[in-house]
């Protein structure tokens, strides 16, 4: 499985780059919220206004609270060569992060995705090598099969692909 090298160089780094580097993960995904509701809304009307149903909703993609390993109670902390004053010495630092900010987050970029896939795959029924992983965005029918004149310009594996022509065999 192909990683992200992180943790290797970690150990390395200065905690004063670390503090300052902290607060880059907030900062981007703070600015960028506003703009992924705003998106999630817009996108959402299109679809409905061209007539989607049965759309997952954002909910779906939030892990279940329950599924978290850890509680305000056993919520585990940070401890090792930082100072007492250091944020991650402290319970509602990781339950804030670990069941509100993270989650929720993701969550959010990633039900933005789903809905852009099924854009793609309503108005752009054409093979591309990382279509397969538009899967969870499946559809009944794309733009181009609701006509026959059109369906019938189609290349044959994307007039018979599953993932925007519900009639079409599984692969």
């Amino acid at each position: 499985m192909e990683r992200v090298r992180i943790g290797a160089h970690h150990k390395t780094k200065s905690m004063w780059k670390t503090v300052p580097g902290t607060v880059l993960i907030y900062l981007p995904i703070l600015a960028a919220i506003p703009f992924a509701v705003l998106a999630v809304i817009l996108v959402r009307w299109h679809l409905r206004i061209m007539g989607a149903e049965q759309l997952k909703s954002y909910r779906e993609f939030i892990p279940d609270w329950e599924s978290h390993r850890y509680t305000r109670q056993d919520q585990i902390t940070f401890t090792t060569e930082t100072p007492r004053w250091h944020l991650s010495r402290f319970r509602f630092f990781w339950l804030f992060n670990c069941k509100l900010y993270c989650p929720l987050s993701v969550a959010l970029f990633s039900y933005l995705a789903y809905l852009v896939k099924v854009v793609e795959n309503w108005w752009c029924p054409f093979y591309h090598d990382k279509k397969p992983s538009y899967k969870e965005a499946a559809i009944d029918q794309s733009f181009w099969h609701i006509y026959p004149e059109e369906k019938a310009k189609l290349h044959p594996d994307d007039r018979e692909n599953p993932l925007w022509n519900e009639t079409s065999p599984e692969r």
